[in-house]
């Protein structure tokens, strides 16, 4: 008999653990490969995930899954993505103007401008370092998870509060 795993509840906005400073992982085992499955089935139980930071869940580690495969316009990536410790060492200077919604701010979208090119240093479930360079749609999920990690929203990133919007249906 398979056990299938229950997403974990998503927290949302004005949750002000949603506002808090993630904690690095320094240990590397069984239960962090456990703890990123259960980020990703919640990832995947969201419309339209396609990216969630461990925050969102209620747990305070630097901890990110990404997967824009799913995307409604899937973009070349890197396909499924387990980020510990995810650190944008650089960016490009050139930037795009995109809408974002946010699971953990459900309804609303906005307008915000991210990097088009980012440099990205990060650990895998087994604790190696890599680097990798990544560009549209893909880096600005990246840089929206990475935000969540250090308590910032996406609204707190819109180019103007004219441009955040609610969505409908």
């Amino acid at each position: 008999m398979t056990h299938q795993r229950k997403a974990r509840s998503m927290i949302v906005l004005p949750d002000a653990r949603l506002r808090q400073m993630s904690q690095s992982i320094t240990t590397f085992d069984q239960n962090l490969v456990e703890q990123f499955t259960d980020i990703e089935t919640a990832m995947r139980a969201g419309p339209g995930g396609v990216g969630i930071a461990a925050p969102q869940l209620g747990d305070n580690r630097r901890m990110v899954v990404v997967d824009c495969t799913v995307a409604r316009h899937p973009c070349r990536n890197h396909g499924l993505l387990h980020l510990v410790n995810p650190e944008i060492i650089e960016h490009s200077d050139d930037e795009i103007l995109g809408r974002e919604g946010c699971l953990s701010v459900p309804d609303w979208v906005g307008m915000v401008s991210r990097a088009r090119i980012i440099y990205l240093k990060y650990q895998d479930m087994q604790g190696e370092t890599h680097e990798m360079e990544t560009s549209g749609f893909e880096a600005r999920v990246i840089q929206h998870e990475v935000d969540h990690l250090d308590g910032v929203l996406f609204i707190d990133r819109v180019v103007s509060t004219h441009d955040l919007v609610r969505r409908m249906g």
